[in-house]
């Protein structure tokens, strides 16, 4: 089951419901060309293009606006022989041309996720925003996800996403868990990823961003961010994010962590982290946890972030005294619990399906 739910495309521009239609299901036929269409497929997409000559148009409009044409060439037999043909030159795009380039891109990835997308602007072409959408994961889950400019987002555990993008600006509003991502190079346009009443922001680069209860924390894995304040608003439109922060703002780069204060109050002090804790605090992504000596109630508060099962700790100094160290797989509590077993002397009691009593057995 996938853990992304599904889009849904709506346009707020003032087209018929035929040309909002045809514009869905021609971005939803690129999206299966790009995949590789099977017999049944290809049948039904001759179908549906020799219904009308408009369906065609909107197709090749919808391929070359996402360099789609060379699939189209492929399956030109499929084709009737009518104008515009494959080969003819680009011309100038159409207002539905615009509006599908938003579309396209959602419905490719929707083929591949399910999402949740919002409605388009109906300001002005250079105006319009060209895509909303939410993601998100359960617990223990995590998942890639291509954003329309090439930027790599990455949602780790019980993680959800806002993305708004326009014209002038990127912006992911993190509202809970953790992400990384790896921004695609674009100075005219900046990323902004809003958490915790912070706004961290860079134009090509790549970083980590954990959204605690009490503070968000800022991991650069490459290149340098800026971190301002959201300054009592609780989500800025693309927008009012489309200027970048000045250079005076809070900088970190590439090998430094810094801990984020949501109220501003105490100090954020920039640290500079070793490759061997960057790897320890990135582990997630290739579904691992490293520990390098964490003690033992810690330890368990990061691994329960990956499952539903609630650990405790029985009353015992000698628990207090154990620190960890090591790599555990997200999520399996059996193995967890064979390897306390049998590297940490920890036994369990299960006292429920989901609560388990970990007790020192030395």
């Amino acid at each position: 089951m996938s853990n992304i739910h599904q889009i849904h495309l709506q346009s707020k521009r003032q087209q018929s419901v035929l040309e909002a239609q045809r514009l869905e299901q021609a971005c939803e036929w690129i999206a299966r060309i790009d995949r590789e269409l099977q017999t049944e497929e290809q049948q039904a997409l001759q179908q549906w293009l020799a219904v009308s000559a408009l369906n065609q148009q909107t197709l090749f409009e919808v391929a070359k606006l996402w360099d789609k044409m060379d699939a189209l060439s492929r399956l030109s037999d499929l084709f009737p022989a009518v104008e515009p043909k494959i080969s003819q030159p680009a011309r100038p795009l159409s207002g539905l041309a615009m509006a599908a380039s938003a579309a396209a891109v959602l419905l490719l990835g929707a083929f591949f996720y399910r999402g949740d997308l919002s409605q388009f602007s109906a300001e002005p072409a250079s105006a319009v925003v060209a895509m909303e959408a939410t993601y998100q994961t359960r617990v223990g889950e995590n998942n890639t996800i291509e954003l329309p400019d090439k930027s790599k987002l990455v949602l780790n555990t019980n993680s959800f996403v806002v993305v708004r993008y326009s014209a002038g600006a990127r912006v992911i509003e993190l509202q809970r868990g953790e992400i990384n991502i790896d921004v695609a190079h674009d100075t005219a346009r900046p990323l902004s990823v809003i958490a915790g009443g912070k706004i961290i922001q860079a134009v090509g680069t790549a970083f980590n961003v954990d959204l605690r209860q009490d503070h968000v924390e800022l991991i650069v894995t490459d290149g340098k961010v800026l971190v301002g304040s959201n300054a009592g608003v609780d989500t800025p439109t693309p927008e009012a994010l489309a200027k970048l922060l000045p250079q005076t703002s809070l900088a970190i780069s590439k090998g430094e962590r810094v801990d984020l204060d949501p109220r501003g109050q105490a100090p954020e002090q920039v640290q500079k982290i070793d490759a061997v804790e960057m790897a320890a605090s990135l582990s997630w992504r290739s579904g691992n946890l490293i520990f390098r000596g964490e003690n033992l109630q810690d330890a368990l508060a990061e691994i329960s972030r990956y499952t539903d099962i609630q650990f405790e700790l029985a009353d015992d100094a000698k628990l207090k005294q154990i620190h960890v160290a090591g790599m555990f797989k997200t999520g399996d509590v059996n193995g967890l619990l064979e390897i306390f077993r049998s590297n940490f002397n920890i036994s369990h009691e299960r006292l429920s399906r989901d609560k388990i009593l970990l007790k020192y057995a030395g």
